[in-house]
């Protein structure tokens, strides 16, 4: 593992990411261009903008300047648009014009796989480093920032609407073109505060931008698509400065497998990891996980929009379809998003509402008797928003309407009432059929266009409430004086996979209680050892050749008496000699039978991102089976 770099913090970025000055190096009047196009992206722009190439004296109506050394103005930032022989000698000139950071387009560095072009990004590296002068990239799409209006990409313009403070979503992605396609929610109505790609990461990365999105006003929660890093603990420590200041971060990880992992190394440069160490070491710092790609937006929506703080972990199901309030039970159960049942005076409401065909019982049906009582759904919609026992109001929508726009102002009323965020599960496959718009600017109103997310993102906001309602964690040291010293000499002196008896004795220098077992080399001292210990007992074989005991038939359990134990000890044994190649064997294990009881591993390993990590699952026979470690 890498020495990890310190965290950059917003104020070190916001020169570059709130860029009120802007070089662009290698700017061309050739159409299609990279270094024309950015210029055509920085068309709403009202910072100074300057063109720089030594070829051109002017390019359209702006004035172009031989090098950012010769600019009237040290910029706040300066995107390189040359090829990749000539990038490391204009970052050098960037760093004499003490610019504010640097963003790098040009391919062919670590991504390849070869060694001179490694050791090219990590000359750039160091130059960054040395110097102080961020640098994004290279092999990146460039950076967004809605609030200003700038656009510094090569990736088409689109319209950039500037979302209000604390309510857009926070794009960062190592992916470029994934991550502007995650832009294309603006098309739905979903706020957009910042697209940020980081490519290669050789300066700035996911964690970087994590601390500065993560104190900036306009964002509200954080969509981090993320394929792998050498440093993972960098941007876990990103995650819990975000979950700190109530940001959530939803991140959906690819690169999951071996084919996907190889991808990741040849596309950006990334180490992949193993993706349980990295669930893992997410939901401790407090980040959500998303598993599709197309899900990672209307979550990362969903959470910036709902309370920080649920009024409660029920959930009311209003429905006016029985399939839907049939898929709303199956997906709530699967989540395990509790559906409790109306207090009596809200059950009285409904009964009052709803026809006889209908059911009250939650998920509420109200049927499609309501096109003819147009106040029953909004009688039984305020009656369950200001009932305690339910947190939240879902509203399963199987078609959409013009009509239903007139409805859109009730459901922002009462979240805004109630305090209980309510949840229009679009479920029409006219995804932005009328009212879809209306309803995703509606605050308090939380759109989801399928019922299994709907149930998935409601799972996430009560675990993300309530970690953060959780005690702090307590970091204990368990270690005696001279322990590890003692442990290490220990496994030092092994040869190969340690006997259950060798772990357990590293363990007991920890102070972990172990059952009690005595090794016998006859029968005869395994039936002593048996009923000195108290029958019932148990018989392993000890060997280091044979740590899947179950397999081989080596271990014998609950035996009763004597008899019993001699005739096991004969039988594992044998079993052991017909083992191919013949396993060293010590003895046999006595053992006393202990209680029935829940069988668990606990083992660690030392991933080579994440260093040591703790294995946690069900042991015995059903660690091969369950693998849900």
């Amino acid at each position: 593992m890498s020495a990890e770099r310190p965290l950059y913090t917003h104020a070190q970025l916001s020169r570059m990411l709130n860029a009120k000055s802007i070089a662009i190096i290698g700017a061309s009047a050739r159409p299609g261009a990279f270094g024309e196009r950015v210029l055509v992206n920085l068309a709403s722009y009202t910072g100074n903008i300057y063109l720089v190439n030594a070829r051109y004296e002017t390019i359209g109506d702006r004035k172009c300047y031989p090098s950012v050394t010769a600019l009237p103005e040290s910029v706040d930032v300066a995107v390189i648009v040359t090829a990749r022989d000539a990038v490391e000698g204009v970052m050098r000139e960037c760093i004499a014009a003490k610019v504010g950071g640097v963003i790098i387009f040009a391919s062919g560095y670590s991504e390849t796989g070869k060694p001179e072009h490694a050791a090219l990004q990590a000359q750039l590296a160091e130059l960054a480093q040395g110097s102080g002068v961020p640098i994004i990239g290279p092999n990146c799409i460039g950076t967004v920032n809605y609030e200003l209006q700038s656009r510094i990409s090569f990736m088409p313009y689109s319209d950039m609407p500037i979302p209000a403070p604390g309510t857009a979503i926070g794009v960062i992605s190592q992916s470029g073109a994934l991550g502007f396609g995650l832009e294309q929610a603006l098309q739905r109505g979903l706020p957009i505060s910042h697209v940020l790609t980081s490519g290669n990461s050789v300066d700035v990365d996911m964690a970087d931008y994590i601390m500065y999105l993560a104190d900036e006003p306009a964002v509200g929660a954080i969509a981090m698509l993320f394929e792998g890093t050498a440093q993972p603990m960098r941007v876990m420590k990103a995650c819990e400065y975000a979950f700190s200041k109530g940001i959530p971060v939803a991140v959906c990880k690819i690169a999951v497998g071996e084919l996907g992992g190889a991808a990741a190394m040849s596309h950006t440069g990334s180490l992949a990891g193993s993706q349980a160490a990295y669930r893992t070491a997410f939901a401790r710092a407090g980040a959500v996980l998303v598993d599709e790609y197309t899900d990672l937006m209307e979550t990362a929506h969903f959470l910036s929009k709902a309370p920080k703080t649920p009024k409660g972990f029920g959930l009311a199901v209003l429905a006016s379809s029985g399939g839907a309030a049939i898929m709303a039970a199956d997906a709530a159960e699967a989540y395990g998003i509790p559906l409790p049942q109306a207090r009596p005076e809200t059950q009285a409401i409904l009964e009052a509402r709803i026809p006889e065909f209908g059911s009250t019982v939650n998920p509420v049906d109200v049927t499609a008797q309501v096109m003819n009582d147009p106040e029953c759904i909004p009688a039984c919609a305020r009656a369950m928003a200001a009932d305690d026992t339910y947190g939240a109001i879902l509203i399963p929508a199987p078609y959409s309407s013009a009509a239903g726009v007139l409805r859109v102002p009730l459901w922002g009323q009462i979240a805004r009432e109630s305090g209980k965020p309510v949840i229009h599960v679009w479920i029409s496959d006219w995804l932005q059929g009328p009212t879809s718009a209306e309803l995703t600017a509606e605050p308090g109103v939380l759109v989801v266009r399928s019922m299994d997310r709907a149930m998935a993102n409601l799972a996430a906001w009560h675990w993300l409430a309530a970690k953060r309602a959780a005690p702090a964690r307590k970091l204990v040291t368990m270690a005696k004086p001279g322990a590890k010293a003692a442990a290490a000499k220990m496994l030092a002196a092994g040869t190969g996979t340690l006997t259950e008896r060798q772990s357990k004795e590293i363990f007991a220098l920890y102070d972990i209680p172990v059952v009690q077992e005595k090794l016998a080399t006859s029968a005869d001292e395994a039936a002593s050892l048996a009923l000195s210990m108290g029958l019932p007992s148990v018989l392993k074989i000890e060997s280091p050749d044979l740590p899947h005991k179950t397999e081989a038939g080596v271990i014998r359990l609950n035996l009763k008496t004597e008899a019993d134990v001699r005739a096991a000890y004969a039988e594992v044994m044998a079993n052991a000699a017909n083992v191919t190649p013949p396993p060293r064997v010590n003895g046999v294990l006595v053992q006393p039978m202990v209680p029935t009881g829940v069988e668990i591993m606990i083992g660690a390993r030392v991933d080579p991102l994440f260093g040591p990590l703790i294995v946690v699952g069900l042991g015995g026979i059903f660690v091969e089976l369950m693998k849900d470690t």
